[in-house]
C-alpha cells in the first residue's frame, strides 16, 4: 500500500511513461547487464601477450607479421608460427615447460625411495653373442683423430689377437662431425640381435664452440626429451670416455682442462644408466696424453675381457657403473637414527608426521652457495689463441675481430691478370677483382658435407657471442681485402689497369664462410655497405625465418636449396636445428613475399649420389612455391681432402658440366610444364654454373638482360629516383626491374660457354678442351677450379 501511496503521489505524464514503455526499459536493462558481464568474461579469457615492443623491421605490415612481435632480436624463429603450408611440427610447448621446470630446486613429494638398482643390464650370451666396440672421436687440429686412429689400429690388433677373439667384432671408428647423432645417441645401433656394443669416446677440449659442443647439447637434449626415455642407450654393453687437453690453457680440471670430455662422460653415465665401464681418462696433450691415453686403454680392454666371459662391468674397476660427477643426482637417504628424508613440499608432511615430534622443514636449495654456477657470460667466437683461427688463417682468411673473416678468392686473382672472372660477370656484370668476399658470422647452422672448411668454423643454432659493431666489421674487412689485394702487385701476370680498378671495392659477396644473416646487426652492416655504394649479393641456408623476415632489401638474395626433400637435406647439409625442414619451409615462403622487392636467387649445390637422381620433380615444387628471379645450378666443387673423404664426399659425387647440363634442361621442361615461364639464360662452363631466369621479368625486346645496373639500384635505393612499385594506386618502393642492367652478353648465352673472349683461358697441363670427331670443343673434364662463393 505504501508503494502504491507513493506511485499515486508521481506526476501523471511519469506514470503514463512507465506504464506506456516499461517493457522496453526493462529489456534494455537486462540486455545492458548481459552485455557487461559477457565483456568482463571475455576479457579475463583471453590471452595476455608481452608488452615488450617489436624488433624494428623494415619490410611491409604484411611481412612484419611473420615475425612474432615477442621475439627477442638475434635468436630464431618458432616455426609454427611460420607455418604457412599446415605442414608437421614438434610439440616444442611441452620441451619449453619441462626444461623451464628443471631450472628450479627439486621438490622431493612423499618418502623418498632409494634407488637399490641401476637401469637393467643389457643381456649377454658370452657363448653366442658378439661385441662390436665403436669409437667416436672429433677433432678440430687433427690432435684427437690422429690419436684415435692409433688408438683403433692397437685395439683392433688386441681384439684379433685375445683369448676372446671369437667374440668381438673388428672396432670401427666415427667421426662425431660427420655422422647423424640420433642414429647412434637416442638408441643403439640397429644390428643383429646377438651383436652387442660398447662405445669409447675420444674427445678434445676447446674454449670456442664447436661441433663437441653440438654433441654434448644433444646428449642433454635427449635425456631431458619427455618423449624419450632417460636412459636410452641402457642397452650398451658400456662405455668410457677419454679427454685431450692443455694443461698450460687450463692449470686445473676445476678451471676447464678436459672440461668437455667430463660433460660427455656425465652425460653418457645418464643415458646408459650408470654403465660406465672405466672411469675417465684425461690426458695433456703437450705432456702426458700417450701415455695416459696406453693406460686407459688397458683398462677398457680388462673391461672388455670380464663382459665377453660373462662378468658383465665388473665388481672391482673403480667408478663402475657411478654417476659420482653429477651434483645434480638425487641425494642419498640418511640411514642414521633419527635422521629423516627431506621434504620441500608442505601437503606432503603429513603421513611423516608423528603425534609429539614435529619435523623441521628446510625450504633452501639443495645445492650449496659456493657449487652454484656463475652466470655464463658471452665468449669469443674466434680466439687469436684458439686452433679455429689458426686453421682458417692458414687457409687465407684475415679474421676481423672476434667473428668475422675476409679472403679473397681465386677468382679474383685471376681477374686481375686478365684470365677471367667468376660466374658472376657472365651472369650479372660483377668483376671479380672488384669484389670483395666476406662474412660477418664465421659460425653456421649446418654442417654440409661439401663445406670447404670442413669443421674448422665454429657451429650453433643460437647467437651467444661477443658483438662487434658493425662499422667496426666494415672498416676491418675493407682494410684486410686492400692488404691482400696489394700483395698480389708483385705476381707476375698482373695487369695495371685492373689491379688500379681493385683498390675500389665495388661488390661485397657475403658468403664466405658461415651464416651471415646469423649476424645480429647484419642490417647496419648492409646499410653501410649500400651507403659507400657497394652491392651486397648475400647468401643464407634457409636456417633463420625470423632474420630472413627483418632482412633490409640487397642487390641480390640468394637461399642455398641443397636438397629437394627433407630427408637429402638432412643428410647433405646435416643441420643442427631438429625442425630444420620447417625453417627451411618458411624461408622460402617469405621469399616468396619478397621477391618484388629484391633480386631472389634458389642457389643449387648438386652433388651425385646425394640430391641429383629422381628430384628434377621436387626442385620443381620447390621453384614453384618460392617463385625465385633466378636458378643458379652449379656442381659441387670437390677439395680433395681427408675430412670430406670421412663425410661421405669424394671426386666420384663430383657431376660432369654435361650432367649438369642435361639437369638444368629437364628442370626447365618440368618447369615448363606446369606453365611456369622460366628459361635457360646463361651459362658459365669455367664453373659448371648454369643460370635459369623468369623471362616474363628478366627480358627486354625478347632477349635476356640478367645483368645489374648497379648505379640505378643505388640511386633507388637512395631514393633519388622514383620505382615503380604501386600499392592502391601509389608508388611506394622499388622492384627488382627497376634496376635491370644491359641485355646478356652473346657469349655468356646458353651454349656458348660463357668464357669473356677478352680475357685469355689458361689451360693446367693435360686439362684443355677436347676435340670430338667433328673438330668441335667439348668440355669432358670435370672442373675441379673452386669456386668461391
Amino acid at each position: 500500500m505504501a508503494l502504491l501511496d507513493g506511485l499515486g503521489q508521481l506526476p501523471a505524464e511519469l506514470l503514463y511513461i512507465w506504464h506506456t514503455y516499461r517493457v522496453p526499459i526493462l529489456l534494455s536493462a537486462v540486455s545492458l547487464v548481459a552485455l557487461v558481464r559477457l565483456t568482463v568474461y571475455l576479457r579475463d579469457r583471453r590471452e595476455k601477450v608481452s608488452a615488450s615492443p617489436a624488433p624494428s623491421s623494415p619490410v611491409k605490415k604484411h611481412l612484419v607479421e611473420l615475425k612474432p612481435a615477442w621475439l627477442p632480436e638475434n635468436t630464431t624463429t618458432i616455426p609454427s608460427l611460420l607455418n604457412i603450408d599446415n605442414h608437421a611440427e614438434e610439440d616444442t610447448n611441452a620441451v619449453a615447460l619441462m626444461a623451464k621446470a628443471r631450472k628450479g630446486p627439486k621438490t622431493v613429494k612423499g618418502k623418498k625411495i632409494t634407488k637399490k638398482t641401476a637401469a637393467p643390464t643389457s643381456t649377454f650370451a658370452h657363448k653366442t653373442d658378439k661385441i662390436q666396440p665403436l669409437i667416436f672421436f672429433q677433432s678440430l687440429s687433427g690432435t684427437t683423430e690422429g690419436y684415435s686412429a692409433q688408438f683403433t689400429k692397437v685395439l683392433t690388433e688386441w681384439t684379433i689377437g685375445c683369448d676372446q677373439s671369437s667374440i668381438f667384432l673388428e672396432p670401427q671408428i666415427q667421426d662425431l662431425s660427420y655422422i647423424e647423432l640420433d642414429d647412434y645417441f637416442i638408441s643403439p645401433p640397429k644390428a643383429d640381435s646377438n651383436v652387442k656394443h660398447f662405445y669409447l669416446i675420444l674427445v678434445p677440449s676447446y674454449n670456442i664452440d664447436t661441433s663437441l659442443d653440438i654433441f654434448i647439447e644433444s646428449l642433454q637434449e635427449t635425456h631431458n626429451d619427455f618423449r624419450i626415455d632417460t636412459a636410452p642407450l641402457s642397452g650398451l654393453l658400456g662405455y668410457s670416455v677419454f679427454g685431450f687437453g692443455d694443461k698450460e690453457g687450463w692449470p686445473t680440471e676445476e678451471e676447464g682442462f678436459c672440461s668437455q670430455a667430463r660433460e660427455v662422460d656425465k652425460w653418457m653415465a645418464r643415458l646408459t644408466g650408470k654403465k660406465r665401464a672405466y672411469p675417465l681418462g684425461l690426458g695433456d696433450v703437450k705432456s702426458d696424453a700417450e701415455e695416459q691415453l696406453q693406460e686407459w686403454r688397458v683398462g677398457v680392454q680388462e673391461a672388455l675381457v670380464e663382459i665377453a666371459e660373462g662378468r658383465g662391468l665388473g665388481e672391482g674397476v673403480p667408478g663402475s657403473g657411478d654417476a659420482a660427477e653429477s651434483d645434480e643426482e638425487d641425494i642419498e637417504d640418511k640411514d642414521s637414527i633419527g635422521q629423516t628424508t627431506r621434504v620441500d613440499d608442505v601437503e606432503d608432511l603429513g603421513s611423516m608426521v608423528t603425534s609429539l615430534d614435529p619435523i623441521p622443514v628446510d625450504f633452501t636449495t639443495y645445492k650449496p652457495r659456493s657449487k652454484l654456477k656463475p652466470t655464463a657470460t658471452p665468449k669469443e667466437m674466434v680466439p687469436t689463441s684458439s686452433p679455429t683461427h689458426a686453421a682458417l688463417t692458414k687457409q687465407g682468411y684475415s679474421i676481423i675481430g672476434s667473428h668475422s673473416g675476409v679472403k679473397i678468392c681465386r677468382w679474383t686473382k685471376s681477374a686481375l691478370r686478365g684470365r677471367g672472372s667468376c660466374y658472376k660477370f657472365s651472369f650479372y656484370g660483377i668483376a671479380s677483382h672488384l669484389c670483395m668476399e666476406a662474412t660477418p658470422s664465421l659460425s653456421c647452422s649446418n654442417k654440409c658435407v661439401f663445406c670447404w672448411r670442413h669443421g674448422t668454423n665454429p657451429v650453433g643454432t643460437t647467437w651467444r657471442w661477443i658483438t662487434d659493431a658493425p662499422d667496426l666489421i666494415f672498416d676491418g674487412i675493407t682494410t684486410a681485402h686492400y692488404k691482400k689485394i696489394k700483395m698480389m702487385k708483385g705476381v707476375p701476370g698482373v695487369r695495371a689497369d685492373r689491379f688500379a680498378e681493385a683498390m675500389r671495392i665495388r661488390h661485397c659477396a657475403l658468403s664466405l664462410v658461415g651464416e651471415p644473416i646469423f649476424y645480429p646487426h647484419i642490417n647496419e652492416l648492409l646499410t653501410i655497405m649500400h651507403s659507400n655504394r657497394i652491392s651486397t649479393f648475400l647468401v643464407c641456408n634457409a636456417q633463420h625465418p625470423a632474420q630472413l623476415a627483418s632482412l633490409v632489401p640487397v642487390t641480390q638474395l640468394y637461399v642455398s636449396i641443397d636438397a629437394s626433400n627433407k630427408d637429402s637435406l638432412r643428410k647433405i647439409d646435416r643441420p643442427l636445428h631438429r625442425d630444420f625442414w620447417e625453417r627451411f619451409c618458411a624461408c622460402l615462403d617469405i621469399l616468396r613475399n619478397r621477391r618484388f622487392e629484391q633480386r631472389t636467387v634458389f642457389r643449387l649445390t648438386l652433388v651425385k649420389g646425394f640430391n641429383m637422381a629422381e628430384e628434377v620433380k621436387g626442385y620443381a615444387d620447390l621453384v614453384e612455391r618460392a617463385l625465385p628471379g633466378f636458378v643458379e645450378v652449379k656442381g659441387v666443387t670437390y677439395c680433395g681432402t681427408s675430412a670430406a673423404g670421412s663425410a661421405g664426399l669424394t671426386m666420384q659425387n663430383v657431376p660432369f658440366y654435361e650432367e649438369v647440363a642435361e639437369f638444368v634442361t629437364e628442370l626447365e621442361k618440368e618447369l615448363s610444364s606446369r606453365g611456369m615461364t622460366y628459361g635457360i639464360g646463361a651459362e658459365h662452363a669455367h664453373s659448371c654454373c648454369v643460370l635459369l631466369a623468369d623471362s616474363t621479368r628478366f627480358k627486354k625486346g625478347g632477349k635476356w638482360a640478367t645483368r645489374i645496373d648497379f648505379e640505378r639500384f643505388f640511386d633507388l635505393h637512395e631514393g633519388k629516383i622514383e620505382g615503380s612499385r604501386i600499392e592502391d594506386g601509389k608508388i611506394v618502393g622499388w622492384r627488382p626491374e627497376d634496376y635491370v642492367g644491359d641485355e646478356t652478353p652473346e657469349w655468356a648465352l646458353w651454349g656458348n660457354g660463357g668464357f669473356d673472349p677478352r680475357d685469355q683461358r689458361v689451360w693446367r697441363k693435360g686439362k684443355g678442351p677436347k676435340t670430338d670427331v667433328d673438330g668441335n670443343e667439348g668440355m669432358a673434364e670435370k672442373t675441379k677450379e673452386a669456386l668461391e662463393f
